[in-house]
């Protein structure tokens, strides 16, 4: 008897190791943290990790479609997610093999958030229902075993779930295209509850800090932001942004000491002189007309997005401050970028402006800003430097202070528009043309890459004040007289 159980010492020894190796333990020799509980890893949007791993890392890691969703390291792995596929990956960066391939019922714009030894991921499309519910086929949040890839349960919506969900007290929480926050167990997959928010949540990823969790809504308008108290289960605050008509919903919001800091588009109204510096002649005149008479014809005068920030009192909702970043040409989809905070600093880029910024969290004021591509993605930083990226492939790193450029290198296709990671000194990066890429903070700082870079985006003519005045103003004026004139001869002729 005792000769058996001796047999049986080593099986049971590598059973228990397979067990621990399964619930893949994290070292503080590993590249990344042990868990991931919501977007971009902490409330301050920006994603940073240090440990004692002192490896270099450079990697390119193909998958089988556009990558979108910033990549989550837990350990020694990466999460990836596929945008229109629905293809997901988990990827050993010390092995450079991947581990398991999976697939979601519709696309992922999520993150894969880590907590507990179980991986979730929202998936959905952007398209709506006639009702206004936003996506369409199969919505809803997956578990996955991190291990292996098996998925542990399906949980359906009726609206997409493109933002990423938040782990908080052992639940998950998920905002969605069907107006609702869905609280559900992380065990089972079955919903503890459900709270009606009131508007479509697009990619705006909650953000929950102290048991509130905030969020950007979009329609039905007015466009506005929530604040939902997750032990009580209520509504805390609503503000409504009256005048924004795009990007809220879009903005997964960051938070800076009692100030809750998002993003979204107002309109700009066009002066006649710009319609007639961008369209010409006639659209000038129309504006005039627009301007004047655009409630009695039903017809609103041009205008074009001005990208506005703002922040608000995390307790109240009240406005504390509101910047312009400025105004320029609408974008196709994520219209407004995400802010993300570092000492004390609010660093966000904008896809209508072309640019990159800095600015005091506390005051709202501007410290420095850089012309760049359209961009759509938040910036990540660390030891004194920002990095950002854009959708000609571009990696741009930036003292914090001043905005001096430090370095600049070409990496690959339209980087993902939810940002970069910044784990032990290696930039993190997914991007549209399928890879991941993983490379050491000094290539950017060190590099000097040629770009596309368009030193000035605006598409008005440079006409002068003589011309518009004389066509637009002069013009109509000696016509109008000159008919007058003719109206009078006229007159006088009939009565001889």
């Amino acid at each position: 008897m005792k000769s058996r159980i001796y047999k049986l010492i080593p099986l049971l020894s590598i059973i228990v190791l397979c067990t621990i190796s399964n619930a893949i333990p994290v070292s503080a020799e590993d590249f990344g943290p042990s868990e991931w509980s919501q977007y971009r890893l902490n409330p301050e949007n920006n994603p940073v990790y240090h440990s004692d791993f002192n490896s270099i890392l450079e990697n390119t890691i193909n998958t089988n479609d556009q990558i979108r969703s910033t990549p989550v390291i837990v350990g020694n792995n990466v999460y990836i997610g596929n945008h229109n596929t629905g293809d997901i990956y988990s990827y050993d960066l010390i092995n450079k093999e991947m581990n398991w391939q999976a697939k979601a019922p519709n696309w992922i714009h999520s993150e894969l958030i880590y907590m507990n030894n179980q991986l979730f991921v929202g998936y959905g499309n952007r398209f709506f229902h006639e009702d206004g519910t936003r996506g369409t086929k199969k919505s809803g949040l997956l578990s996955l075993d991190p291990s292996t890839g098996e998925i542990l349960w399906k949980f359906e919506t009726k609206g997409e779930v493109m933002p990423t969900p938040a782990f908080y007290d052992n639940t998950v929480y998920a905002t969605t295209g069907d107006r609702h926050l869905y609280a559900i167990d992380p065990k089972t997959g079955t919903e503890k509850w459900k709270l009606d928010i009131g508007h479509v949540a697009s990619m705006s990823s909650p953000n929950i800090k102290d048991g509130i969790l905030y969020v950007g809504g979009g329609s039905p308008r007015p466009y506005t932001f929530t604040a939902v108290d997750l032990s009580k289960q209520e509504i805390v605050w609503q503000t409504e942004l009256k005048d924004v008509y795009a990007g809220l919903d879009d903005v997964p919001p960051a938070i800076y000491e009692n100030l809750v800091i998002t993003t979204a588009l107002e309109r700009k109204v066009l002066s006649v002189r710009e319609v007639y510096n961008r369209s010409g002649l006639t659209q000038a005149y129309k504006q005039m007309l627009k301007l004047s008479f655009g409630e009695l014809m039903n017809q609103k005068p041009d205008h074009i997005p001005k990208h506005i920030m703002y922040a608000m009192d995390i307790n109240s909702g009240k406005m504390v401050w509101k910047k312009s970043l400025g105004a320029g040409p609408m974008v196709s989809n994520n219209k407004s970028g995400a802010p993300m905070i570092y000492e004390d600093k609010v660093f966000v880029g904008s896809p209508i402006t072309q640019s990159f910024y800095a600015y005091d969290a506390k005051t709202g004021d501007q410290l420095w800003n850089y012309k760049s591509n359209i961009n759509k993605a938040p910036p990540v930083a660390d030891k004194g430097v920002v990095y950002f990226t854009d959708k000609e492939g571009l990696v741009y790193a930036f003292n914090v202070e001043n905005g001096e450029l430090l370095g600049k290198k070409q990496l690959g296709g339209k980087l993902a528009p939810s940002g970069p990671v910044l784990m032990n000194d290696h930039l993190v990066v997914g991007s549209q043309d399928s890879n991941v890429y993983v490379l050491p903070t000094d290539e950017i700082i060190n590099a000097n890459e040629s770009s596309p870079e368009q030193t000035n985006t605006t598409t008005e003519k440079s006409n002068s004040v003589f011309s518009f005045v004389f066509f637009v103003y002069v013009v109509p004026i000696v016509a109008l007289l000159l008919f007058l004139l003719l109206i009078i001869f006229v007159i006088k002729k009939v009565r001889k």
